[in-house]
């Protein structure tokens, strides 16, 4: 059986990345999907792939309204709201602290937590009502960086930081009726791009040169991870028989990142 028989779901910045992937493995798994996208390329790509199984939106996480009608959308072509995949980010590819001026960073700053923070709460007050009406999950795309330093630069590392107490937080206050975890995986092949503010709008991390060897010396199990390598840590955690009495829990998908000590060593 198909462990998200029916059941309905909307994931933010599924037209890529991680987002597509979990997207398309919860269609696998027999749901149907809305997605909130930033380009009407993605959506037609969506639509393309899967038909009337998904629903795109267009829109952006910093807008409150955007998140209500991606929300909303779901709701009327699915009927309810079972699962929310707060996914949606922006990366600051490791500027080093000390070479941001005040002005830029504060700039930054306020542009990289309005996506990778803001929104995530956005999706999940939208959310609320008709998750809690089918007493659904909510399961956030953290990272490795929710727990180490060194794999992005400080605004990124704070904010999935941040995440970290939003889980715990959101768990806490949601519980017993919206179960509240994440996934936290590591290194990964994806188009995660940079900030606007700091004109890298058009950079993406998989074309950053290196950055697969750099992650298979770092890991333990030695290979950069695909976006499909994460997936169904979300099903897990979205699927009600599965995971019905885990809250709070943030799994990690990370080549075995808490273990690496100074890093993989080979044998022989």
């Amino acid at each position: 059986m198909q462990a998200l028989q029916d059941y309905a779901a909307l994931v933010t910045g599924g037209g890529k990345g991680i987002g597509r992937a979990v997207v398309d493995r919860f269609v696998a798994e027999g749901a149907r999907v809305g997605v909130l996208v930033r380009a009407g390329a993605d959506a037609d790509d969506l639509i393309a792939a899967h038909g009337d199984a998904v629903a795109p939106v267009i829109g952006d996480v910093r807008s409150w309204d955007d998140n209500l009608r991606a929300v909303e959308t779901v709701v009327d072509r699915f009927g309810k709201l079972d699962v929310l995949v707060p996914n949606a980010g922006v990366y600051d590819f490791s500027v080093p602290f000390e070479d941001q001026t005040g002005p830029e960073l504060a700039e930054r700053f306020d542009e990289l937590m309005a996506v990778n923070v803001k929104g995530y709460l956005l999706a999940a007050r939208a959310a609320l009502e008709p998750l809690r009406a089918s007493r659904g999950a909510i399961v956030f795309t953290l990272s490795s960086s929710s727990f180490h330093a060194g794999g992005g630069g400080v605004l990124y590392v704070t904010a999935k930081h941040a995440l970290v107490g939003t889980v715990r937080q959101l768990a806490f206050e949601l519980a017993p009726e919206i179960r509240v975890n994440a996934v936290a995986p590591g290194g990964t092949r994806t188009g995660l791009g940079g900030l606007a503010s700091a004109g890298a709008e058009a950079t993406r991390l998989d074309a950053v040169d290196g950055f697969d060897r750099m992650v298979a010396k770092t890991v333990p199990l030695g290979f950069l991870s695909e976006p499909d390598d994460h997936a169904a840590a979300y099903v897990l955690l979205a699927s009600r028989e599965a995971a019905r009495f885990m809250t709070a829990v943030i799994l990690p998908s990370d080549g075995g990142l808490e273990v690496r000590g100074g890093g993989r060593r080979r044998r022989g």
